[in-house]
């Protein structure tokens, strides 16, 4: 009997460890990617770009059309306004702080975020450009 037992609280930790897994998705809403897959997403019609540097790092250059965020000001408020079903481009100077953004950004229920690894320095050492306007 007592091997019964332990079949029957397997199986229900199978059970548990599934039902948790579909409720999540299965996987992580943050995909970490290079400036060139990054530079796709960028160009894909419905995705948000979002510069999560402050104003002035976003004014001295950011990626066209890029939305400026700042991590270091009132993130939450800002990332409340987005639809979080959309897809999000996110980036700033060195990959640090939009690690913690994009993780904060899945942890409040966005699904499909793009960060970009190594920031605009990695962007802009591939050869892509930042505008000023």
């Amino acid at each position: 009997m007592t091997q019964h037992i332990r079949r029957i609280a397997i199986a229900a930790a199978a059970v548990v460890a599934a039902v948790t897994l579909a409720a999540c998705g299965g996987g992580s809403a943050v995909q970490t990617v290079d400036p060139a897959t990054f530079a796709t997403q960028v160009q894909t019609p419905g995705v948000t770009v979002v510069d999560v540097r402050t104003p002035a790092e976003y004014a001295s250059g950011h990626i066209q059309g890029a939305i400026n965020i700042n991590w270091e000001g009132d993130f939450t408020s800002g990332i409340a306004k987005l639809d979080k079903t959309k897809t999000y481009a996110v980036y700033c100077h060195s990959g640090n702080r939009s690690g913690q953004a994009t993780q904060a950004m899945a942890d409040a229920g966005f699904t499909h975020i793009y960060n970009l690894d190594g920031g605009v320095i990695n962007w802009t050492t591939a050869g892509y450009s930042l505008v000023t306007n």
